[in-house]
């Protein structure tokens, strides 16, 4: 996400927080603020020195920050103000563009994005939406043409049937020549990184990492250089399709039972469930009618 567009989320509900006197983050240190917003020191650091320069915070004779009580006004007072609404955390515009042309891929719809056009819809500079676009064409999404701009790579059945079926000889060998090599610490970490939702209202959290662990293991030159440069644009669709909470749950059911397995030295059982993951945890191709179905994301610009 744009540092400024972290930056100015941050600033603004440190400074809702600072009027009211509810729910600060402590202590209000650089470490233990990065570590609240999930974020770098950089855009920390830029939203701190905004909210000195306003006089809601200053630096204390240790160089420690304090809150810098408004004139006339008591903590009793502040703590009276009713609780501000907190402002949403920003979208990333790589991941708004991205779903936006996921949809249009889906559709099976060759569009040729122009720049200027791009940014006004999305209201960012030209500067932003050419690195979202290169960001883009380097995941497999999008092909540059001299003089027409980018090209969306429609998606197609058959190109994914293929991807899969060469895809499941390549990883089932990367298990067999990982296999020796495999690290239980490392394999109960990704087991512990996907754990089942606590309630159905919590967000799955899926960890993929065991595809890329098994890829990079194996040490098979051949076998990383085709998930490299073939596996981008599809390991884009994979993420899209998790975003439904059922396929996520059953993503996560299916990497802790191969994990299970391989921690518990049962190579077949693991061979087994790999393979099955990946042959059959793919249910954008049964929905892929149903999305040309709907109405057509709104990036009109040209159709091949």
């Amino acid at each position: 996400m744009p540092l400024m567009l972290i930056a100015t989320y941050i600033k603004d509900d440190l400074a809702a927080r600072l009027k009211s006197g509810h729910g600060l983050p402590a202590p209000l240190t650089i470490d233990s603020l990065a570590a609240h917003y999930d974020v770098s020191f950089t855009p920390v650091r830029t939203a701190l020195a905004e909210l000195i320069e306003e006089g809601l915070l200053e630096k204390g004779p240790n160089r420690r920050l304090v809150v810098r009580q408004p004139q006339g006004s008591s903590p009793e007072e502040l703590h009276a103000i009713r609780p501000p609404t907190p402002p949403s955390r920003p979208r990333d515009p790589f991941e708004v563009v991205a779903n936006d042309l996921v949809q249009l891929s889906l559709q099976g719809r060759a569009v040729y994005l122009r720049e200027e056009v791009t940014a006004e819809k999305y209201e960012i500079s030209r500067s932003a939406i050419r690195n979202i676009l290169h960001r883009l064409a380097g995941e497999g999404m999008l092909d540059h043409i001299p003089r027409r701009g980018w090209r969306l790579r429609p998606f197609r059945q058959n190109d994914l049937q293929a991807f899969v079926e060469v895809r499941e000889v390549l990883e089932l060998k990367a298990l067999e020549l990982a296999r020796p090599k495999l690290v239980n610490d490392e394999l109960q970490r990704m087991l512990d990184a996907n754990p089942f939702p606590a309630s159905p209202d919590a967000a799955p959290q899926i960890d993929e990492s065991l595809h890329q662990y098994l890829i990079n293991t194996a040490g098979n030159t051949y076998i990383r250089d085709f998930f490299a440069r073939q596996g981008r644009y599809f390991r884009l669709m994979f993420q899209w399709e998790d975003h439904a909470y059922d396929i996520a749950v059953e993503t996560i059911r299916q990497h802790r039972e191969i994990l299970t397995a391989l921690i518990e030295g049962r190579w077949t059982a693991a061979r087994k469930a790999l393979s099955y993951h990946i042959l059959h945890n793919h249910p954008i191709l049964s929905r892929v009618a149903a999305i040309k179905a709907t109405r057509p994301a709104e990036i009109d610009q040209e159709t091949a």
